[in-house]
């Protein structure tokens, strides 16, 4: 096992007590899973956890002076979106048990893929008169943990935004376009859009209820996945270079669609289903309809 050794005295892994993250649901909280099969961009999180730390301790294992600057801080990032940012910061007391407080809340449209949150025990400003072996920069970290949780919903993984069709180039009574730019390098959460039409109000109001839809919003979701499903696969084939054996960046939009083709088309090769497309472009339209399996609603 690999150990990172750190240029000065940290204090031993007792003197913090963190307790799990907790996911916040309508009627409470639960532990926080290793995944949310359920999860869509349009669900925020909501997570909380407490951390204690013998404050006395944390200061003379680190060599530090007893009124030396410490706070916890808190980091996400999300790999389907190539975005992180601090979630929460908190400034801890001069001296005894400390007791830290987060209540982090996340936006859905920020997240994607694996959610990593970095929890850290840090000095929270420089110390100019800090002994050779102890922490002297701000930002130096004396204790962290680090939790993922895999955002793994059934419906499209990508960003979208509900828009008014007769203000675009796009056709007015059109129900949704997935918007598609950049190459298979890019950012996943930077290449896709689904744009809603609001003058659509079945298939708008499918996707506010999302996260509890009626059977005829999970018929609308089904045939939204499916066609972005199919433009995704036609995009992905449409590219020489997205063949087996390319390793894509994690998050980027190659990732994605390899990711989606072998979900569609398990155990099958690129170039075969390619060969199919190009050859018979019906039949690959029925294939990747059965590989969706469209309109299949769960009771």
């Amino acid at each position: 096992m690999t150990r990172r050794v750190l240029p000065y005295r940290i204090p031993s892994e007792d003197v913090v007590a963190a307790e799990p993250w907790r996911l916040v649901v309508d009627d409470g909280e639960v532990p926080l899973p290793d995944a949310l099969s359920d999860w869509d961009y349009q669900m925020d999180l909501r997570l909380r956890r407490s951390v204690r730390i013998d404050m006395d301790r944390a200061r003379q294992q680190s060599g530090l002076s007893t009124d030396a600057p410490l706070m916890l801080s808190t980091v996400w990032t999300a790999t389907g979106s190539n975005l992180s940012g601090p979630a929460q910061l908190r400034p801890l007391p001069g001296a005894g048990t400390a007791t830290a407080e987060f209540d982090v809340q996340l936006l859905g449209a920020d997240l994607g893929g694996l959610l990593v949150l970095d929890t850290a025990l840090v000095l929270a400003s420089r110390l100019a008169d800090a002994r050779p072996s102890s922490p002297r920069r701000a930002g130096s970290v004396l204790w962290s943990d680090r939790v993922k949780l895999r955002l793994q919903g059934d419906a499209p993984q990508f960003p979208m935004a509900v828009i008014d069709f007769a203000r675009t180039s796009f056709p007015d009574d059109a129900a949704w376009h997935l918007q598609i730019s950049g190459g298979l390098e890019h950012a996943t959460m930077g290449a896709l859009l689904l744009l809603v039409n609001e003058r659509n109000t079945v298939t708008s109001t499918a996707f506010q209820n999302a996260a509890k839809p009626r059977p005829t919003d999970r018929i609308v979701l089904s045939a939204v996945y499916a066609d972005a499903a199919r433009i995704m696969i036609e995009h992905a084939l449409a590219h020489d270079d997205f063949t087996e054996g390319v390793d894509f960046p994690d998050g980027s939009l190659g990732a994605t669609l390899l990711s989606l083709f072998d979900q569609l088309f398990p155990g099958q090769l690129i170039a075969d289903i390619r060969l199919r497309q190009r050859q018979s472009p019906a039949l690959f339209a029925s294939d990747l309809q059965a590989a969706v399996k469209i309109f299949e609603v769960s009771p």
